[in-house]
């Protein structure tokens, strides 16, 4: 028999309920001005979009913050699906390779040289020299 949902989890079953159509109303609602201030062609590659087809054409927040969502549409672009997933894929990769934190001071502070591969190089040399 299985358990039966308990309270808590109908709470949560409701909020996350309720956060998606938040979501998904809000999306639709910036979608549609995108797709009427722009033409139906993707931003990247370029590939044109209409009938059904229109529905793999996404809206990217050049930003990246879902929230900025300007009247002017200055912070969208459209994108196919796979160019979105690729712009994002990309931004990924960038964040892990981004410089560290900066310190204190409000400076990176740049990593130390564990190692110097050159520190005998000018004996060495001197020695071919003579």
């Amino acid at each position: 028999m299985p358990p039966k949902p308990s309270a808590d989890s109908g709470k949560r079953n409701q909020i996350i309920s309720e956060a998606k159509s938040f979501q998904k109303q809000r999306e639709q609602t910036y979608r549609e001005k995108a797709l009427k201030m722009f033409p139906w062609v993707c931003g990247r590659c370029g590939r044109e979009f209409s009938g059904k087809r229109l529905r793999e054409l996404t809206v990217h927040h050049r930003d990246h913050n879902h929230d900025n969502n300007p009247p002017d549409g200055s912070n969208w672009e459209l994108l196919c699906l796979y160019c979105h997933d690729n712009e994002h894929a990309r931004q990924d990769v960038a964040g892990a390779y981004a410089p560290p934190e900066s310190s204190a001071s409000g400076e990176a502070s740049p990593a130390e040289a564990l190692d110097s591969p050159f520190a005998g190089l000018a004996d060495l040399l001197q020695g071919k020299k003579e």
